[in-house]
């Protein structure tokens, strides 16, 4: 696409855009009819279906890397776009419900499953700065032992959530008081029971393939447009192309806010982030040499402000604050200060 130009590459990126916006919306739509007739939960759905299914352009894109040989793009496509994609929480913070009387998005999703899949975001991001601290060489089986790890986290942290959810040794089980959990297939707005489980699961299907093509045609596009426009592709990464990349999660996460799941919407965001970095594991097989070391300083930085960033959420769903600032709660606007300075630190640390 280098060679198209930058008006096409921009009406490509649009359309593109538009398609995996559209896409997001019909996902969540499909999971919460599937979420219900095959009894996940909420959480659990958004954790490991939804999740998946919103980063089928990162799959794409870290699999042509891989086989391309081109390690590093395959790092920085995971890595880059972890922060940004929870700060896509101040987005359904602020958008996801408005008017007079509304809480924060964390007072009303407040539950101990999504403290504790924060808490498994966090803990992935650990072994992945840990991870790239490691010498190359130490493949065996075309694995090495961070990529193992960071999937052995995954699936124990998976059990954990569905463990949490069906017997949480806490008063009302993990559920804060007046929140908008849906405990046990609980939920405020029912699904369509109307749609049979098998079109949601076509719905689903072809929703899914919408958001893989037309993912990886917007990362080409937005590519070749920040070439053209000499902008930097960490940052460009970082920022823009992160963000669109993040339409399926904004699109799906207001939908599920929109249908009073709250839940959903913040376990998407912190499930994607912890699935993310299992890529790695796909990018080394594929490869069959160690990822994680051809990590720069600048995907580093960012992965410890993503860590950061979910921190604040994590103390967020256990404090509840219940002020809104700037038509956000306190903990969306600690998030966006943080995201902001910390650009500021990625610009400082590409122009050295």
């Amino acid at each position: 696409m280098e060679s198209l130009p930058l008006g096409v590459l921009a009406l490509i990126f649009v359309a593109a855009a538009a398609v995996v916006w559209i896409a997001g919306i019909q996902l969540s739509k499909a999971t919460d009819v599937l979420d219900a007739r095959l009894h996940l939960g909420s959480a659990f759905g958004g954790l490991i279906v939804l999740a998946v299914a919103t980063n089928l352009p990162e799959i794409a894109i870290t699999v042509s890397a891989a086989l391309a040989g081109n390690l590093d793009v395959a790092v920085g496509n995971i890595l880059g776009g972890i922060a940004l994609q929870t700060v896509v929480l101040v987005i359904l913070d602020v958008f996801g419900k408005r008017g007079k009387g509304v809480r924060p998005l964390t007072y009303r999703a407040a539950s101990l499953t999504l403290v504790l899949e924060g808490i498994m975001v966090v803990a992935v991001l650990t072994v992945v700065i840990a991870g790239s601290q490691l010498p190359s060489g130490l493949e065996l089986l075309r694995l090495t032992p961070d990529v193992v790890l960071i999937l052995l986290l995954w699936v124990i942290g998976l059990l954990l959530v569905q463990h949490a959810r069906k017997n949480l040794p806490w008063q009302e089980e993990g559920h804060a008081p007046d929140s908008s959990a849906h405990p046990h297939r609980h939920r405020r707005h029912k699904p369509n029971d109307s749609m049979p489980t098998a079109k949601a699961a076509i719905i689903f299907a072809v929703a899914a393939l919408a958001t893989l093509v037309a993912g990886v045609v917007l990362e080409q596009a937005g590519d070749a447009a920040s070439t053209q426009l000499g902008f930097s592709g960490v940052l460009f990464g970082a920022t823009v192309l992160a963000l669109a990349t993040s339409l399926p999660e904004i699109s799906t996460g207001l939908q599920a806010i929109k249908q009073g799941d709250d839940n959903l919407a913040i376990s998407d965001i912190f499930g994607g982030n912890s699935f993310l970095p299992v890529l790695f594991l796909l990018a080394t097989v594929i490869s069959g040499k160690a990822v994680l070391p051809q990590a720069n300083a600048s995907d580093i930085y960012l992965t410890a402000l993503a860590g950061l960033l979910t921190l604040v959420y994590v103390v967020g769903l256990i404090f509840r604050p219940s002020r809104r600032i700037v038509g956000m709660g306190v903990d969306s606007l600690i998030v966006l200060i943080l995201y902001v300075v910390g650009i500021g630190g990625l610009i400082a640390i590409t122009l050295s």
